[in-house]
Formats: structure tokens, sequence, C-alpha cells
């Protein structure tokens, strides 16, 4: 389906250049500005762009014709003359955002002015590096845009955040559907139909709270994905740190431990072994088969089918094995944090995943840890927050990473 004409102008990757290229260039960078301030009259933008108040003018009028911007009214200038404000136009345009599980999936629907206007949660999926689960995750994108009042036509860009290694920059998977040439973006936008883009799970939870949650006027943040595996979101001077390479964040994948157990990644005494999702299961499993008890088994419910999501209920519930186990957790978590915290001097560091629904019980022996393993001038200056976006994170991080790169005048 073609986007319509205006969409097209402004959005596509042609090989546009001289004024076409610079107006489309222009244009990308006002939506910038008003996203920043909201709305914003045409002399404040042409201070803002260096351009003249006429070529101002010309592109406003343009991008309003084009229903990507509409006057908001006048307002009180300095000189006592009333100015008009633009703004974006909320309805004019969206971006999809698909946030992969383990056992399930996220997807939501944001707007021009990065409203979440729709989103459906926790639709059952099994994430196997198979060509049948890859199957069932494009079908299940396809029945969303199929139900959402949105045209799809207005539909710019999709996001899919994927745990594992994933170079963004060519949409490439390294951990999951990795089994044909072709980038994986490139054959999910041959399938769904828009375009899409790639990015690792935590920088994408990452990408939601940096825009939408915890982070305010801090400009040097860590965010820690603690699900089945650990991932790190960095940012610096307020800007998404990727690394050379683009796989910077494999938090979970330090050899911190001096133990046999085999990590996802094929090698030995990883914090993932210790400090993760998957290690809290394995622990409870082996607590049980030693003599302990939870009020899980009392619930008809064996001991090989326990989840990640049923300890973390039973914690929430006061279980108190569970409890003890997320203390260990949180323990081992905030020694390794306390490293970060003496290489990174953050401002704010923010607990997000799965995990992070446990709250206190998760954060106090993090915090504890962090204490009494980094170095106190340095840990003094650090805050430790829970994620309070929750399984909007990841919906909103993997839509944002898609309206970037649509937006993006690189």
């Amino acid at each position: 389906m073609n986007k319509p004409h205006f969409l097209n102008d402004v959005f596509n990757d042609d090989n546009s250049s001289g004024v076409a290229l610079k107006n489309k260039v222009l244009k990308k960078l006002i939506f910038k500005i008003l996203d920043q301030k909201e709305s914003s009259s045409i002399t404040e933008i042409s201070k803002e762009l260096n351009i003249s108040v006429p070529k101002t003018t010309s592109l406003v009028v343009e991008l309003i014709a084009d229903g990507l911007l509409s006057d908001y009214g006048k307002i009180n200038s300095t000189g006592g003359r009333k100015a008009s404000k633009f703004g974006l136009v909320a309805d004019a345009c969206f971006f999809l955002g698909v946030d992969v599980k383990k056992y399930y999936v996220n997807i939501g629907l944001l707007d021009f002015k990065k409203n979440l206007v729709t989103q459906k949660n926790r639709i059952p999926f099994k994430l196997e590096n198979t060509q049948e689960s890859l199957d069932q995750l494009i079908k299940i994108i396809q029945a969303f845009v199929k139900d959402t009042p949105v045209k799809k036509d207005k539909i710019l860009s999709l996001g899919i955040n994927l745990t594992g290694r994933i170079k963004n920059s060519i949409g490439y998977s390294y951990s999951f559907f990795h089994f044909q040439e072709d980038p994986l973006s490139s054959i999910i936008q041959n399938e769904i139909g828009i375009k899409t883009f790639l990015e690792n799970d935590s920088r994408a939870l990452a990408f939601g709270e940096f825009y939408f949650g915890e982070v305010n006027s801090e400009r040097n943040v860590l965010f820690v994905n603690v699900d089945y595996g650990i991932g790190l979101g960095i940012l610096i001077d307020s800007e998404m740190y990727y690394g050379k390479s683009g796989f910077s964040g494999e938090f979970g994948h330090i050899p911190f431990f001096d133990n046999e157990i085999i990590c996802q990644c094929g090698k030995k005494g990883c914090l993932e072994t210790e400090a993760s999702g998957a290690s809290l299961i394995r622990k409870f499993k082996e607590k049980i088969k030693q003599g302990s008890t939870s009020v899980l088994l009392k619930k008809n419910k064996s001991l090989e089918s326990v989840t990640l999501t049923d300890i973390i209920q039973a914690a929430n519930n006061e279980d108190v094995l569970c409890i003890e186990l997320l203390a260990e957790l949180g323990e081992n978590l905030g020694k390794a944090l306390a490293g970060l915290i003496n290489i990174f001097n953050p401002e704010l560091i923010i607990l997000g995943g799965t995990l992070s629904e446990t709250g206190d019980y998760l954060r106090l022996p993090t915090r504890s840890a962090i204490n009494k393993y980094s170095l106190s001038l340095v840990n003094t200056d650090t805050k430790l927050k829970i994620s309070k976006l929750g399984e909007k994170a990841g919906i909103l991080g993997a839509c944002s990473f898609a309206r970037n790169k649509i937006l993006s005048v690189l």
C-alpha cells in the first residue's frame, strides 16, 4: 500500500538532492524543534534553524497543507503583538512498536505527538530460533495492523525489540532468526509492508525510559533490563551509547562468577548465571528439591512448569522462599552494578524488565550491595529507581526508536 504523497515527500528514502533535499532536512528539523517545545512561532523556528522568516514561513505553510502541522492559535509576544504558534498534528502519522519477550509479545501504536493510542499486551508467543517462531511473530503483527482503527498507509515505520546481539544499523539479528542471508528487518518489512527497524530489547526499553519514564534532567543514565537474561542501556550526555560495532550493553555476559554453570552464550560464570530470571528459576527448583517449601506448589502446579511470572507473583504475595532468592539475586546484581558505578559515575540507574515488578524486593538488596561494594564518593550521586512504565517501556521504546529513525536527518 502506498503512503499518501505528502508523507512520501517528507519521509521517503529517495535520493533527493539540491533544494528538495535541503527542504526535506529542514522540515525534519522543524519536527524535532516541535518535539522539544510542543509549539513554536515562525520567528522562534527561524532562529533555531538560522534561516530567514520567509523561508520558515514557506516550509510551515507546506507542512500545514500536508496536514502534518497545525496552527495552535495566537499568543502574546514581548512586543505586544500576538504571534501564531504551530505544532504537530497527532493523527497525521503513526509508529508501530513490537516488544518480543520469551513467552509473549506486546504491541502498541504511537501517534505523531508521541501519544500511545492503542496497545495489546501479553499476546501468547514462544521465542525460538526457528522459521515457525518467526512466522508466528509476523502473523501476530499482521493481525494487530489489521485490527487497529488506523489506516495502514499512515503507519510510517515499525520498531521490533529482540533479545540478543542486534546490529540495528543493518537490521540484522545474530541471536534469533538468522537463518537467511537477508537482514531480519528486511524479511519482516517485506511481509508486513511497513518500513521496519530492529533494536536490542534492553536498549529499546532504555529508549522508553529515557523518553517517557524516570529520566528528567539526568544526562548520564544506566538502564538495567533484568529479565530471563540481563541487558544494559547506556545514556551518555543524553545520547544512547552503542559502541563501535553496535553491541554495547552485554552486561549479563561479564564473567563475574567462578562457577561451572553454562550461560546461554555458551561460556561459564557469566553474571546471568547468578543474577537473572533464568538463574532465579533454576535456584527455586534446586531449593524445592532440597526440601524448601513455597505457596507456588500448593496450587497444583508442577515444579517443572514454574515460570518467572509465577515466582514474581509469589514474591509479591510474600512467599518467603521467593523473597529470599530475590534478595540473593539483588546482592549479586548490586555487586556487579557497583563496578559500573565506579566506571561510569552515572546520575541514575533504572532497574527495569520483568523482575522490576518485584519492586523493593529487588531494589533494596541491590542498593545495599551497591553501597557495600562501590566507592562512597561515587555512589552518593547515583540514584537507583525501579521502572514505573512496566510493560509499556518496551512498546514505547520500540515506537520511539522507529519514529527516531524515520525523523533522522542523516
